[in-house]
């Protein structure tokens, strides 16, 4: 896998922020102009909510590789229905991220629905739980939630997983679920600093790499950054070193 493969720059605009739905949608696609011809993906969220499938042929026609990250999360014949609208061939992401509680069953009929050409990722905890937040949800702690979510996200025939990266380690340490490919978000660069930082289980590219995850997700410390371009570089750097370490 190439370097700028491994890495996903998140696209997340909070449209208070930047003049409403419409200047979020003006952000995203910045960033998007910003970051051609560098190889690597950009995810997209609550946008796509706003402006429909539609905009993941737009990043498309730039020349991007789109990650929906949709979470989807319904009762299995929805969570089909929803795939077969992502199927069409104008709008099929890259990747798709569906949430592990939504069921084994669920999650198969998404990969079904798309098949081979997009990955389906599995959500277990999100990075901005930390263990007294996961208890309260999940009843057990981070870990042994990742493992059980892990583990329906096998069965459910998904290409791999989204954890954070504290749990990538575990997982990959459990023969049975080594095939599946993990993605690290709540990653911050060694140079980064994120004002009010949300995200309770983080750790920096390398950090997650040297643990076992195929590619990570960075958000704010290169879409506030000055010069993006530069921020993803400088990320680059940064798994480059830890890849070949």
């Amino acid at each position: 896998m190439e370097t700028a493969e491994r890495l996903i720059v998140a696209a997340d605009f909070d449209p208070r922020k930047c003049g409403g739905v419409g200047g979020a949608h003006g952000k995203v696609l910045a960033l998007a102009e910003a970051l051609q011809g560098m190889g690597v993906i950009i995810k997209v969220n609550s946008i796509l909510r706003a402006y429909g499938y539609g905009l993941i042929h737009q990043l498309h026609d730039m020349g991007l590789r789109v990650f929906a990250d949709l979470k989807l999360n319904d009762i299995p014949e929805t969570m089909d229905t929803d795939a077969a609208m992502l199927a069409d061939s104008w709008h099929r992401p890259e990747i798709v991220t569906v949430m592990c509680g939504a069921s084994s069953i669920g999650m198969r009929r998404v990969k079904d629905a798309l098949g081979a050409r997009t990955l389906v990722l599995g959500v277990t905890v999100l990075t901005s739980m930390d263990k007294p937040h996961c208890n309260a949800v999940y009843v057990t702690d981070p870990e042994e939630t990742v493992v059980r979510l892990a583990r329906l996200a096998f069965v459910g025939h998904a290409d791999g997983l989204i954890l954070s990266p504290k749990e990538v380690a575990t997982v990959r340490a459990i023969p049975e679920l080594g095939e599946l490919r993990l993605v690290t978000p709540g990653i911050r660069p060694v140079w980064a600093t994120v004002e009010g930082d949300d995200q309770k289980r983080t750790a920096t590219p390398a950090d997650a790499i040297r643990s076992g995850a195929e590619r990570i997700v960075v958000g704010r410390p290169i879409t506030q950054a000055t010069d993006p371009r530069d921020a993803v570089q400088r990320t680059l750097e940064e798994i480059a070193a830890a890849v070949a370490a």
